[in-house]
Formats: C-alpha cells, sequence, structure tokens
C-alpha cells in the first residue's frame, strides 16, 4: 500500500476547490485530481451573477480567482485521470494508469459527462472495454479495437495504441482531430451500441453498420463516477447523495454536478464545503 493520505478530491471544479481549501484549513493530508486548468465550464462562463461578493463576474476571471486561492493555499492540482476506484475496506485505492493512491475518505467531485455512456460501455467494462491505454493497451498487439475520444489532449493515447494494435476504428468527438495513420479508419456513422455478452464482439453505428473487433477504448477527460467505484447508488445519472453529501458507500462522498441540478457553482462550492466536513467527521469516527 502506498503513502495513505486522508482524503481524495476528484476534480478541480468549484465543489472539489472548495473541498481541498476546507481539508487544508483542518490540516488533512489530501490529493485535489484533476486539471491545472481547473474547470473548462466554469472558464467559458460568460457571465455568473448569482456568486455572493463578485456580482456579473466572467468565468475566466471567477478561474483566476479560484486559481490564485490555490496557489496562495499552496494547495496544488495533482494533474491524474482517475481510471478506477477499488474500496478496500479500510480505505480507497485509486488507480491512474499504472500508478495507485490510496485515501481513507474520497469525495467525487468529477462534474457532470458531456456524453452519455453509449449501450453496453458500462456492462462490458473490463471485458473488451477499456478507459485506460496505458493499462490495457498491451493486451491488444496486433488486434482490432474501436477509440472514442473526447478531446484533443486525449489523442495522444490514441497514438499509443496506434503503435499497438493491428486496425483502428477511431470516432473523435471534436472538431480539431489530427490523428491519423494507415490503420486508422475514422467511422463515418457514430457508434451507438457495444455488442457482445460477457465479452465484447463488435460495434453497431447509427447507421445500422456492425464492426466485428477486439476491444473498444473510451478515451474521455472523466470517467463517471458509477464507472469509477463500483456498486455506487446512481439515480437519474447522479450519484445519490444524503444532505450530509454521504454516498450509499462509507467513507465516499460527492459534491457538485456529479449530485444532480441545478448545475449551479454556487451550490458545488456548497456541497464541496460540506462534503469535506462530512469526511472530517467520518475521519474522527474512525479514529
Amino acid at each position: 500500500m502506498n503513502n495513505i493520505v486522508d482524503i481524495a478530491i476528484i476534480g478541480s471544479g468549484p465543489a472539489g476547490i472548495s473541498a481541498a481549501l476546507n481539508a487544508q484549513i483542518r490540516h488533512k493530508s489530501f490529493y485535489l485530481f484533476g486539471s491545472a486548468d481547473l474547470s473548462d465550464k466554469v472558464q467559458r462562463s460568460e457571465c455568473i451573477s448569482n456568486y455572493p461578493a463578485f456580482y456579473d463576474i466572467s468565468g475566466e476571471d471567477l478561474n483566476k480567482k479560484l486559481s490564485d486561492h490555490l496557489d496562495k493555499s499552496e494547495i496544488p492540482v495533482t494533474e491524474k485521470r482517475i481510471t478506477g476506484i477499488y474500496n478496500m475496506g479500510k480505505y480507497f485505492a485509486l488507480l491512474s494508469d499504472e500508478e495507485e493512491f490510496d485515501a481513507k475518505t474520497i469525495i467525487l467531485a468529477t462534474g457532470v459527462e458531456a456524453v452519455r455512456p453509449i449501450k453496453g460501455e458500462r456492462e462490458l467494462l473490463g471485458r473488451g472495454v477499456s478507459y485506460c491505454a496505458t493499462c490495457d493497451g498491451n493486451l491488444y498487439k496486433g488486434k482490432t479495437i474501436a477509440v472514442i475520444c473526447d478531446n484533443a489532449p486525449m489523442e495522444e493515447e490514441a497514438e499509443y495504441l496506434a503503435e499497438l494494435a493491428g486496425k483502428i476504428y477511431y470516432q473523435p468527438l471534436f472538431k480539431e482531430s489530427k490523428f491519423s495513420a494507415d490503420h486508422v479508419e475514422k467511422l463515418a456513422s457514430p457508434i451507438v451500441e457495444i455488442l457482445g455478452e460477457g465479452k465484447i464482439r463488435g460495434i453497431r453505428c447509427r447507421d445500422g453498420s456492425e464492426i466485428e473487433l477486439d476491444g473498444v477504448f473510451f478515451l474521455k477527460q472523466s470517467v463517471s463516477p458509477a464507472v469509477l467505484l463500483q456498486q455506487l447508488a446512481v439515480e437519474d445519472n447522479h450519484v445519490a447523495v444524503d444532505r450530509n453529501m454521504a454516498t450509499n458507500i462509507k467513507g465516499c462522498f460527492a459534491a457538485g454536478d456529479c449530485t444532480g441540478t441545478p448545475y449551479q457553482i454556487v451550490k458545488a462550492v456548497g456541497e464541496g464545503n460540506i462534503a469535506a466536513h462530512s469526511a472530517f467527521k467520518y475521519l474522527s469516527n474512525q479514529e
């Protein structure tokens, strides 16, 4: 087991930052996983009118203030994409590529998935569906795979997979894709279903065509909480929490957009605060 911290916070948006600031104040050891650019959603907000004391502030300016607050508090963002969480009983093991991070509690602040899961995606996870090129790429040397990528930086992982696979069917979910190779075929019709029972056998596209293959890789900026942590209760595609932001799994809390509407920054900050204090109470009771 690695050095175990008190709290692992997954997500560097307003909810995650709020939780991290409170953890720092209470002298807890923690990781804040996410992007150094913090929240793309906040950054793209033209005007925010309902955040107290920051009337009509732009998202870009608010993101800058959040970044400055982290810097002044000496809180680093660990730029690792968490692809799996395992409940080990007394602690949680978080996986990022081939690295493991351990924490006594976790706070999920992952936001809302920009793209809904494809039919069969969750059911066949670990049976031909993967979210980690580094972890599972070697299993598909010389084989036929599909790759779905939702952002340009992740195309680096697609290039790694291209070095291994014999054939790739590629579906970028953004306009700026530059990834290409002789054995890479961009799909003209989007993938709508992963086919297979117990093990993947292929994909079905919107035009009705089916392609037989050995595996599918989803290269996403973030993985949904329900996929990250098995047996996590979900309601209407959101993490189910109580008023203390506690999930159905002991030691696991959630905050922000991933817990449901309204998708508001002010709500996310408040929930991040509550989740952190609930984690403190949980840690105290364990001690």
